[in-house]
């Protein structure tokens, strides 16, 4: 399988966000590979984030499989 044919799953996180943190520890707890835009280091990737989440400055967000899901748990 290539890496195009392969599911991308993309955390945008920050981190000051215990929920970013919790989705990124059940994800390497299940072994799910997935890519981090720590959007504190990359600044660039806020209008992504912004485009996701309707204007909204919140994390985490996750795109798994082109389905986003903003927050983790209940929590945001």
């Amino acid at each position: 399988m290539t890496q195009a044919s392969q599911a991308e799953t993309i955390i945008y996180t920050h981190p000051d966000c215990a929920f970013s943190a919790a989705a990124k520890m059940e994800y390497r707890r299940n072994r799910t590979p997935y890519t981090e835009v720590d959007v504190s280091k990359e600044p660039d990737k806020i209008p992504d984030l912004l485009a996701l989440t309707n204007g909204e400055r919140v994390t985490p967000v996750i795109v798994e499989n082109g389905k986003v899901s903003i927050g983790f748990k209940g929590g945001n």
